[in-house]
């Protein structure tokens, strides 16, 4: 008799324990991850450098997690409106962003209002890659070496035009800084991405673009555009044949940084399952070698190591900035 009542008391509380569990869900974070398709905003057009690192950690991403991984881009205004859309986006995990040099260290130092704060908006993943950039130029355009550009551009005073992906973008640093170092005044043409921007260079519409060797790459393999150097301080491992802007005007350097964050106030838990995920991708011998071949070098660090190096990036452009007089409609 009291046995059966014990096990009638027993099935009472395991019937209330479902009840209460029905009418209060369990938070999201302790929820299976993912339990829907993951959304990766990309602020630029296809086909341009961020693109194609999205669509590479995308695709390899959408099979360790089980979930697909959609790249969503949304370019224009310099990358602030995907910017804007992902910093307001639920902080579930389900929707990331990638991050770049230009969104997080360089328009934080032109645009006194942005719509987004990178470091109070985001919550920091890891650093995909980091690359030195390559001036590429239309074949019709005669010069084999940064040198003869300069000699070429002035010349031909502001004959010359320089793409951009947008104002404020590193190719628009790079190119002011190459008209500011070499006396020069090439005109500066932007674009929404980097992608555009490299069909009209192909086109011949524009001249000349400072952009990422993995967006340029294999235009420069089928000799749509002549590379003459690399941007950074030192010659990139991925391209050591090719000289560097420094070479001819000292004291040139231009890098491009590509990272994943997600919308502040994600779970911690979350993003130490994305970065431990995402540093696993970015270190397969095959992404490290794309990246090579392509002049870019793998990161994966800590979403600390990533906070510290945008903190430094920021500080950086900002002297860069104030050198090279850059204002937003430059």
């Amino acid at each position: 008799m009291l046995s059966t009542f014990v096990r009638n008391l027993k099935m009472c509380a395991a019937l209330v324990v479902l009840s209460a569990h029905a009418l209060f869900p369990q938070p999201a974070a302790a929820q299976a991850y993912p339990s829907k398709p993951i959304r990766l905003i990309v602020a630029s057009a296809p086909g341009g450098a961020p693109d194609i690192l999205a669509r590479t950690v995308a695709q390899k991403l959408s099979d360790s997690l089980g979930k697909q991984v959609v790249v969503d881009n949304r370019a224009g205004a310099s990358g602030l409106i995907g910017a804007e859309l992902a910093a307001k986006a639920p902080p579930d995990g389900h929707t990331l962003f990638l991050a770049t040099t230009t969104l997080f260290a360089i328009l934080p130092n032109l645009e006194p209002k942005l719509p987004y704060d990178p470091v109070k908006d985001f919550v920091s993943i890891t650093q995909i890659a980091i690359a030195s950039n390559v001036v590429v130029i239309n074949p019709a355009v005669p010069a084999k070496s940064v040198a003869e550009l300069v000699r070429i551009a002035k010349a031909k005073a502001s004959s010359i035009k320089y793409a951009s992906a947008g104002n404020g973008t590193p190719a628009h640093l790079a190119g002011e800084m190459l008209n500011l170092m070499a006396g020069i005044e090439m005109t500066h043409v932007p674009y929404k991405g980097a992608g555009p921007a490299l069909i009209d260079v192909l086109g011949g519409h524009v001249q000349l673009i400072i952009t990422s060797p993995i967006a340029a790459g294999p235009h420069i393999t089928s000799g749509k555009v002549r590379v003459l150097a690399t941007t950074g301080a030192t010659r990139s491992p991925g391209l050591p044949d090719l000289p560097t802007v420094a070479e001819t005007l000292p004291g040139y350097e231009i890098t491009q940084w590509w990272g994943l964050s997600a919308p502040a106030k994600t779970p911690p838990a979350i993003v130490t399952r994305l970065h431990a995920e995402v540093a696993k991708i970015v270190n397969l011998p095959e992404v490290r070698e794309h990246l090579s071949r392509d002049g870019a070098v793998a990161v994966g660090g800590s979403p600390q190591e990533f906070d510290a190096f945008i903190a430094a990036e920021h500080a950086r452009y900002a002297k860069v900035i104030k050198q090279a007089k850059i204002s937003p409609g430059s």
